[in-house]
């Protein structure tokens, strides 16, 4: 294929991420009349790398961040947004690290692209670490907000298969669905003192009065 013909197929595949809408919102029936979309999970997600950089003074190549979080959800333009409840970390690797090659295999940089997904995955430098937690606090923020403009009905959940017994302790112990979706994040995930302070605020304030402009 050409460079252009590269470029345009590699474009029209990502774009379809626009489209995709985050499997957890329909897992629990948000109710709204617009809700996220894969393309939109990455850009607050990034937006978040952003500010938390900036307030955290953390020592990381925020521009290798940013690049990153772009292409960490690439493989959901073939294997869509499966989520934890619907497969293991280690099935979902295997299938979407051979989407993420196929979709690559073209570019001139795929190896190098791939070679940054392949970073991300693996938690073990100080860009990929911060860019996990980024990726997960995210989606803990996104369901406050949605929690506060009260899209969620706890009471209308029959089919939500991601109630387990640890959402349902979690539910039980806490006074929203949004504190129970935090703690979550908060016990599975390894965030730092700085991310978990971000959380902890989340939990203890409305999130969607505080902006200013």
């Amino acid at each position: 294929m050409s460079k252009e013909e590269n470029v345009i197929k590699y474009y029209v595949l990502c774009n379809k991420l626009k489209n995709i809408i985050r499997t957890g919102w329909k897992n629990w029936n948000v109710q709204r009349d617009r809700i996220e979309s894969v393309a939109e999970h990455i850009f607050g997600v990034q937006m978040l790398a952003i500010a938390m950089a900036s307030e955290y003074q953390y020592d990381i190549n925020l521009m290798k961040v940013i690049f990153m979080l772009a292409i960490h959800e690439l493989g959901e333009t073939v294997i869509g947004d499966l989520t934890q409840f619907q497969i293991s970390r280690e099935e979902k690797e295997i299938i979407e690290h051979e989407a993420v090659h196929k979709i690559l295999d073209d570019l001139l940089n795929g190896n190098q692209i791939e070679e940054l997904f392949l970073e991300f995955d693996s938690h073990n430098t100080k860009e990929s670490l911060f860019a996990y937690q980024c990726d997960k606090l995210e989606c803990d923020l996104q369901c406050k907000l949605y929690d506060e403009e009260k899209c969620v009905d706890l009471t209308k959940q029959e089919n939500n298969n991601t109630i387990n017994d640890k959402v349902k302790e979690l539910l039980n112990e806490s006074n929203s669905w949004s504190t129970m979706w935090l703690k979550f994040g908060q016990q599975t995930y390894p965030y730092d003192e700085n991310f978990m302070a971000v959380s902890n605020y989340a939990i203890n304030n409305e999130i969607s009065k505080k902006i200013k402009y």
